[in-house]
């Protein structure tokens, strides 16, 4: 079977149902998406990896595991998503230790966030991008940002719709009024006392002004 790489293109949260979140993988040559649903924590730690601004005071356990495999001299060369059975994907890590490869079995978020912090390639394998990719439909008229953004959110409100319960949702706090260096001491107010998934909106926020 055929290997694909896959990019992370973000992560989406939902509208409707606080604490659910979907992580976007994108195919590297091709215009599917492959959506996987990721808790909170983990959601939190693929996003501190991908914002290289937001620097906990202390680590991660996904950091404390990059940490103590430097420490021992093991590199994380690649996660494969390997296998998708009734809605979840199973994913493991290609490792390597004195030339000698190694293959540990992993949960998908995990995956990534690790491979993240090592920087290891993700790929899975055609058949389950076939099965599991989507194309999202976008408004040739609106293909800005927001938009996008826009789309991806519904995506994840209709992954979730058969998979979580529904649950009261807290809307997120809302920052249009704050001025930039307001943001910033919010920012590493949130970060200082590792609320990451706070400290993630924020810089969502700083990032479409700048």
């Amino acid at each position: 079977m055929s290997l694909v790489k896959l990019n992370i293109k973000g992560i989406s949260y939902s509208q409707t149902q606080n604490g659910a979140y979907a992580l976007i993988l994108n195919e590297e040559d091709g215009d599917r998406k492959l959506p996987i649903v990721i808790g909170a924590f983990e959601a939190q730690s693929i996003a501190i990896a991908l914002e290289k601004e937001i620097r906990p005071p202390r680590p991660l356990t996904h950091d404390l595991f990059k940490n103590f495999a430097d420490r021992f001299d093991i590199v994380v060369k690649q996660v494969i998503i390997h296998k998708l059975v009734d809605g979840v994907f199973y994913s493991s890590l290609i490792c390597e230790r004195d030339n000698i490869e190694e293959i540990i079995d992993a949960r998908t978020s995990d995956a990534i966030a690790l491979a993240l912090r090592f920087d290891a390639p993700i790929f899975t394998y055609k058949n389950i991008l076939d099965k599991a990719g989507i194309y999202l439909k976008v408004n040739p008229k609106k293909e800005d940002e927001e938009n996008e953004e826009s789309q991806d959110s519904i995506l994840v409100d209709d992954l979730l719709a058969d998979e979580v319960e529904s649950t009261s949702s807290t809307p997120r706090e809302s920052y249009k009024g704050k001025t930039l260096k307001e943001l910033q001491n919010l920012l590493d107010e949130a970060v200082a006392n590792e609320d990451y998934e706070k400290a993630a909106h924020i810089r969502d926020e700083i990032s479409k002004r700048e």
